[in-house]
């Protein structure tokens, strides 16, 4: 093993930022606009382009793309959202964000994203209770789509908004479709973190082909305030403006977006580096029995934000604490995604959800790690992880 190998530490994910990444931000500061002004525009006007919806708004992080697009879909107390029980917080804390009523649906085994039938029963119980199911928010868990055609057909058929949490899954397809056309969902998030497929260091953003989602989005993302002399109540000047509603800050700056701009022009490499990382671990690990590799279903491509392996940790004699402290003493950080928002204590005390609730989101969870998965890993950096794994699991 080389000297640079034998330094290097590996965390689950991280961002890539080269120099033309560093001149686009330059620029910025060094002219008349640091916050809202022509660069936000501009990353508006690529992410419409490349993925095919006609709206975009750019927001300050994800959990105000989800918030602000609750608050525009017209969520309220009284209104039941569902969404995933294995994902972030922020996907059901969303629901709270706007007084409606949270719950869950457990997950496809195989892809781990919401599983179509029991949302289908789910959906049922509500309505045979008198309840309204308001809207859900699947999450594309991972990178890999959820069976979009079929939850916009139950959409249809039970008249519930549909969004797409695609957090993960920037650059990724759904049977040819790009993720972020917003063809099956009502809107669609997407997240720039720096772990994600593309960043702006913090930010988010809403896509639609609503233009009254996307007239919402816009006035809630900036206090609620319009200059639009078509909506004035009263009109003093060019200087006027009006809050109509209560809205947030949350606006992303000139910086952030021309950063993304120039992360946008490299999805596409990004994208086809994780899928051949991901191949690698396939390799790797699929004959191996005490683990399971990520299944993909045949009408998406799958864009690996993260790569989950499921250890079957109930056949071993080591333990998950075990393995995730033996791999950070060779430096390899894992990371677990994630714990089920019903385990955790308000969600609990506030609503009533127990552990045991949705087996199969337990079950991934007590098994699942997030391995390495980013551009800057070469094939020497695969092996080392694959190998060790490996050996950290037989003792």
């Amino acid at each position: 093993m080389n000297q640079s190998l034998c330094e290097k530490n590996y965390s689950y994910s991280k961002q890539t930022i080269d120099d033309e990444d560093v001149q686009a931000v330059l620029s910025v500061l060094q002219s008349d606009w640091l916050t809202q002004g022509p660069s936000v525009q501009e990353f508006e006007q690529h992410l419409a382009e490349k993925f095919g919806s006609r709206r975009v708004t750019a927001v300050c992080n994800g959990t105000a793309a989800l918030h602000l697009m609750g608050l525009a879909l017209g969520w309220k107390p009284g209104d039941i959202v569902i969404t995933s029980p294995l994902t972030f917080l922020a996907s059901a804390n969303c629901i709270l964000y706007a007084g409606a009523t949270p719950d869950f649906v457990d997950i496809d085994p195989h892809t781990y994203t919401i599983d179509v039938d029991r949302l289908e029963t789910r959906v049922k119980e509500h309505q045979a209770q008198g309840r309204t199911v308001k809207a859900v928010v699947a999450v594309d868990y991972a990178g890999h789509p959820c069976d979009w055609k079929a939850l916009h057909q139950l959409a249809q058929r039970y008249e519930f908004q549909l969004v797409d949490d695609a957090a993960h899954s920037m650059g990724a397809r759904y049977e040819g479709d790009s993720i972020g056309s917003s063809r099956f969902a009502d809107c669609t998030m997407f997240s720039f973190h720096p772990v994600k497929h593309v960043t702006t260091g913090e930010g988010g953003a809403i896509l639609t082909n609503s233009l009254e989602i996307d007239e919402s989005v816009k006035r809630l993302r900036t206090h609620g305030v319009t200059k639009d002399e078509s909506r004035l109540q009263r009109n003093d000047g060019p200087w006027y403006y009006e809050m109509q509603e209560l809205g947030f800050n949350y606006r992303i700056t000139d910086l952030q977006c021309a950063l993304g701009v120039s992360q946008l022009k490299k999805l596409e490499r990004f994208v086809e580096k994780r899928q051949a990382i991901a191949q690698y671990y396939d390799a790797a690990f699929e004959s191996d029995d005490r683990m399971t590799v990520p299944q993909v279903a045949s009408n998406v491509s799958h864009v690996y934000h993260l790569y989950p392996l499921r250890i079957h940790f109930e056949r071993l004699s080591i333990s998950k604490q075990d393995l995730f402290r033996k791999l950070r003493e060779k430096r390899i950080s894992c990371q677990v995604h994630y714990i089920p928002v019903h385990f955790q204590p308000y969600y609990q005390q506030q609503f009533g959800f127990r552990e045991g609730d949705y087996p199969i989101a337990e079950r991934i969870y007590r098994q699942e790690v997030s391995i390495p998965v980013y551009p800057q890993l070469e094939s020497e950096d695969l092996d080392y992880i694959s190998t060790t794994i490996r050996r950290v699991l037989e003792g």
